[in-house]
């Protein structure tokens, strides 16, 4: 699995980090999406499906392994 984010669609909700918060954080600043882990491991990947299905910008996509 590979985590893409958008942060210019991103609008700092932090749903994902509460989902996810070994994958994910938010910029200090302003809030924006921080990927902390583009490959995370199996044990999150329910966890991080969940995070973008969640997103309201829809600012988060998967690339699946096959």
């Amino acid at each position: 699995m590979e985590v893409i984010v958008d942060q210019d669609r991103c609008t700092a909700g932090g749903l994902c980090v509460m989902a996810v918060p070994e994958v994910f954080d938010q910029r200090d600043e302003d809030g924006i999406v921080v990927l902390l882990d583009a490959n995370p491991p199996a044990g999150h990947h329910e966890a991080v499906r969940e995070a973008v299905m969640i997103c309201p910008a829809a600012a988060i996509r998967l690339k699946e392994d096959r």
